[in-house]
């Protein structure tokens, strides 16, 4: 068995574990990276950008959110139930840590809110620019993947730091003794054995959300029938299982929760179509959510999972396309873009022609909700009263902006169903303020720490969507956190 040294093991390099490898590096600490993938970045590498609160792109675009005022929202949001101490920490933390990047040579467009819609609907009025979208790698205009950029610089930083990463090399077990971390056991892909050993070990794993049975176990969620989540491969919740074995407390497991398309990636256009403030109704035909915030996709995703068998039908018809494709959609984001019906006719054309299960079109309300699986007598009833509603210029039920109340009565008719979806798992380990893992009983497991998502337990039930880049955020700043911490506990170490 090949036996290594170094001050701090950092087990994963996704967004957390690069910024811990870098924050314990920058403090004086040899740091030894172990990685199951062949490059970094993990699930960061399909996101856009993190949370910052008073960074200097703030500063120069005269946001005046200070980061106790993100605190407080935070903590209202979620009625106290997590731990203020994390929370005030990461957020104070937060704009120097988009300074760190950009002095990286991280390069972001501006800060956003999650999405854009004529005036900031009542969906995201109380929504805050928090969200640095990075600029995508040779230019272009910012989408899904652009975080690669970042990601790719934090590597460069790393390496330059004396950062040692091992690719392919995924560990099996922490080493404890005497009730502290002091180590981890690991294999190359040639089947090699390591024991490595240092002062302090960073678990960094990114969670479970490529994992259908722990899905299952954790979160009640049936992967493929009841979500649809992200399932970045290798996400096999290896850290947290590590961390549960080696004592440290369990804290309830989530997913973060939003909506799509089964396969939505291969569906990106009608994904974003359907994403509009039309008519929603559930299997039964009826409304369950005013529609003029469904682009706040946590609410969305929430409602959904609460409606019989967790799904939801959006549904427009030839009118309102027509409506869409001359002037664009009601709602749009960086994800989906103002020019989603550019090319709609050709996905649709396509994907009906395929027999893509989620959608269906018909000339009548009775054959669509047969075709989909709505109850006939509830939707045709359903469109009745909300037809009626429209003509009076007013939701009697909900109250949608009367601004989208548009009758659902020129044929055809296009039916999108729509399932819960989750960018991934959230939390399960039990750290404090500093990512020390602790006990069930809130003790310090000396030498242990846990950052990102396999220790996110910060949302309480739901994503902070008035607060756009939580979860990158989270795993930067607790990353950085960890990293400095293990790096200050150098002090009295000897191997």
């Amino acid at each position: 068995m090949k036996q290594m040294k170094a001050d701090v093991i950092v087990v994963a390099a996704g967004l957390s574990g690069l910024a811990a490898s870098i924050a314990a590096a920058e403090n004086g600490a040899q740091v030894l990276t172990f990685e199951k993938a062949s490059t970094t970045g993990g699930a960061a590498n399909m996101g856009m950008g993190p949370l910052g609160i008073g960074s200097r792109i703030q500063r120069e675009h005269m946001i005046s959110l200070t980061p106790g005022e993100a605190f407080r929202k935070h903590m209202y949001f979620t009625h106290y139930r997590v731990d203020a101490r994390m929370v005030r920490d990461y957020y104070f933390k937060s704009g120097d840590t988009i300074d760190w990047l950009m002095d990286m040579g991280v390069e972001f467009v501006g800060v956003q809110r999650a999405f854009s819609a004529p005036e900031d609907t009542r969906a995201y009025s109380d929504g805050e620019f928090t969200w640095h979208v990075c600029k995508p790698e040779g230019g272009g205009v910012p989408g899904p993947r652009a975080a690669t950029s970042m990601t790719k610089k934090m590597t460069e930083h790393a390496t330059e730091l004396g950062v040692e990463f091992l690719f392919e090399t995924p560990v099996s077990k922490i080493l404890m003794e005497e009730g502290k971390a002091v180590g981890v056991l690991a294999k190359t892909k040639e089947g090699e054995e390591i024991e490595a050993r240092a002062n302090s070990v960073i678990i960094a794993t990114g969670g479970f959300g490529d994992n259908p049975k722990m899905i299952q176990e954790e979160t009640g969620y049936e992967f493929g029938k009841t979500i649809f989540n992200f399932a970045i491969p290798g996400m096999k919740g290896d850290g947290l299982k590590m961390a549960w074995e080696a004592g440290a407390g369990k804290e309830p497991c989530s997913m973060e929760l939003m909506y799509q398309l089964p396969d939505n990636m291969n569906h990106f256009i009608l994904d974003g179509a359907f994403r509009q403030p039309c008519l929603w109704v559930n299997r039964n035909g009826e409304r369950f959510m005013p529609e003029d915030q469904i682009g706040n996709t946590t609410f969305t995703g929430n409602a959904i999972t609460a409606q019989p068998g967790s799904i939801a039908f959006s549904i427009f018809d030839s009118k309102l396309l027509k409506k869409y494709k001359k002037k664009g959609p009601d709602i749009v984001s960086h994800v989906h873009p103002h020019d989603l019906y550019d090319h709609f006719d050709e996905q649709w054309e396509r994907d009906l022609a395929e027999g893509y299960e989620p959608i269906v079109q018909a000339d009548t309300i009775e054959e669509l909700a047969e075709k989909a699986g709505i109850d006939v007598e509830g939707l045709t009833a359903q469109i009745e009263e909300y037809n009626e509603m429209c003509e009076a210029g007013f939701d009697e039920i909900f109250e949608k902006d009367r601004r989208y109340m548009q009758p659902i009565a020129k044929a055809p008719f296009y039916c999108c169903r729509q399932n819960v979806g989750a960018y991934g798992s959230l939390g399960g380990v039990k750290i404090n303020h500093k990512t020390q893992v602790l006990t069930q009983d809130a003790k310090v497991i000396p030498g242990l720490y846990c950052v990102g998502t396999d220790a996110c337990n910060i949302f309480g039930d739901s994503y902070p969507f008035i607060l756009s880049g939580n979860t990158m955020g989270f795993c930067l700043n607790s990353g950085r956190i960890a990293g400095e911490h293990a790096a200050a506990e150098l002090d009295d170490f000897e191997y």
